[in-house]
Formats: structure tokens, sequence, C-alpha cells
């Protein structure tokens, strides 16, 4: 039998009713003994990290996570990580950063509902989870969710309270787990893991709205290292009888803040070549652009890629360098 551990950081899936709504309460034990079955699959041991609404977990808690599961590695088969589903994406893609070339499994799933509750998803959600850690192909990190294993660089929340909550974004799912049949493309790893321990959380992610005033910027310039620009349809910058943000994009350079550029339509990505908004501002600055990767894996790479990069020119190199399937 394969040994997995759990690791449990809270979310809705170990929640209880208190005077002030759902919050996490479940010690991984707990958890564990909702799902009985799971003894015929693996032998499991646990441990709890955190107990936490996944709203208030932040970057440097994925990093800790990296950082113990690297120290006990070599003591188990598979990880199996319970998760909160609002944050669970970028936790994923943030660990896939964090975790290269894992021949184990790592595995984040989490509910909709809470597990003590009789109409949940959890305790299946939980169960598919140990299936896929156990299994003798299963390596790399993932999310196991409303019966899909999903790539840790694609997924992404696209309903708030459905079961099916989680999509693939433009790149086939994995699999699926229904019962006790599972199917999912078999995935190669070569080399040793790679453990990274730092990242740079200092970035954020701003949408653009029709009129918006560039004068935003002069607030990030001092105060981040590096901006991730949502703009419109395939991207670009707005170009309003002046040049105020390109005016505003060469002080961000010139201070060192790194830029990317992305789009805010959920599939088929940017490609600024296509229209002069994004086109001039492309060649001028050389800015990188997320072309059909999610936000959420944009903000995980770019806080990878920051501590790893002293010059633009190594940012964009290390941007644009495929990790596993984060660009296709």
């Amino acid at each position: 039998m394969k040994h997995i551990l759990l690791i449990t950081t809270g979310g809705t899936i170990a929640s209880a009713e208190s005077e002030n709504g759902l919050v996490p309460a479940l010690a991984s034990e707990q958890l564990l003994s909702h799902v009985p079955e799971v003894e015929k699959i693996c032998r499991v041991s646990t441990v709890q990290l955190y107990n936490l609404d996944s709203t208030n977990m932040r970057p440097e808690y994925w990093l800790e996570i990296s950082r113990y599961i690297r120290q006990v590695y070599n003591d188990y088969d598979g990880f199996v990580i319970t998760h909160g589903t609002d944050t669970m994406a970028y936790a994923a893609a943030m660990l896939h950063y964090l975790i290269q070339n894992s021949r184990k499994p790592i595995v984040l799933t989490g509910a909709q509902i809470p597990i003590e509750k009789r109409d949940t998803d959890a305790r299946e959600n939980l169960t598919d989870a140990f299936m896929y850690a156990a299994d003798d192909g299963a390596c790399g990190v993932h999310i196991v969710f409303g019966d899909k294993i999903l790539a840790a660089t694609r997924a992404r929340k696209t309903r708030t309270k459905s079961f099916n909550a989680f999509s693939s974004i433009d790149y086939p799912e994995i699999g699926f787990i229904r019962g006790s049949v599972k199917y999912y493309i078999r995935e190669r790893v070569e080399g040793e893991p790679i453990f990274t321990d730092e990242i740079d959380s200092s970035v954020i992610v701003i949408k653009l709205i029709p009129g918006m005033s560039a004068d935003i910027f002069d607030f990030i310039a001092d105060r981040y290292h590096a901006v991730i620009i949502e703009s419109f349809g395939v991207g670009g910058l707005p170009y309003y009888d002046n040049d105020e943000f390109v005016e505003k994009i060469e002080t961000l350079i010139k201070k060192g803040v790194r830029i990317v550029i992305t789009t805010q339509v959920p599939h088929e990505g940017s490609d600024m070549g296509v229209y002069q908004v994004g086109l001039r501002i492309k060649q001028k600055y050389e800015l990188p652009e997320a072309y059909d990767m999610t936000t959420e894996t944009v903000v995980a790479k770019v806080m990878w890629a920051l501590p790893k990069s002293k010059t633009a020119s190594e940012f964009s190199r290390l941007f644009y360098t495929p990790v596993g399937n984060d660009m296709i």
C-alpha cells in the first residue's frame, strides 16, 4: 500500500457553522474519519499546517507548505492537501513552481459544502484525491475536484456554488475519476525534484476598465516589484488622445518594476501584436505577455521568477521558459 500524507489547511471542507457563518474548525484526523473507505486505498498519515478560510491564505503559507513537503518528501509516496476553493487555483499554481519535477503526486482538493453536511461533495472529492495520489502513474501537482483531474497551471474556479467548481482553461483535463473507474493522461517526469525556497510576493494585478486613469501606476511604482496588467481582449493599453499610459509604464520600467500584460478574457489568451494599442507598447518596451496562461498562474510564475532574475531581460527569459504545461 502507498503511504500518503494528508496535509490540511482549513477551507470549506473543514468548516462548521458559527454565529458568524462558516469557519474552519475540523482537525486533520476529524476530516479523515469521514472517509473510512480510504483505508482500502492507501495508508494515511496526517498533519494540520493551517486552519484558515482560503481567503486568508497568502503566498508565504504556500511556501511553507512546499518547505514542509521538502522536509518529509522521502517519507511518503504522495501528498494530498485540503484547501479552500477560493484561492486553490493560486495555491496549485504556486506549488507547481515551488516543487518542480516531482515524481510523487501532490494533489489539492476541497469542497463546496463542509464534510459534516449530509449533502456534501467533500467525501467524494477527498476519496478521489487519495485514489489519484495512490496510483502508480500519478505525479506532479494537480487539483482533483468534481470527478476531474486538472493540471495545476490550468485550473480556475469558474463557479461559486456548484460541485463542478473548477474548469481547465484552454487545456485538456488530465483525467477523471468516477467511482472506482479512473482515467488520466500519464505524464512523464525526468530527473530529481527541484524545490524553490524563495518567492517575492510584492506583486499586484491591475484590471483595466474603460476610462481608467493612468495615475494608478504612480501608487504602484514605489510599493510593488511587479505589476500584471489585465488588459482588454488580446491585450493593449489605452491611448486617450495622449501618451499618459505609455509614460507611466516607462516610469515603472525605469524604477525596475517588472510588467506583464495579460487579458481579462477567460479563454484563448493574449496576442498584443494584433492591434496598434498592443503592438505599439510591446515593441517599444518589449513587455512580456501571458498569452494563454491563466491570471492565477501568471501571478505564481511572476512571484517565483522575481528573486531569480536581476534584470528585465532575465525576468522575461524566465517568464517565457515553459515549466511543465504552463505555456503552450
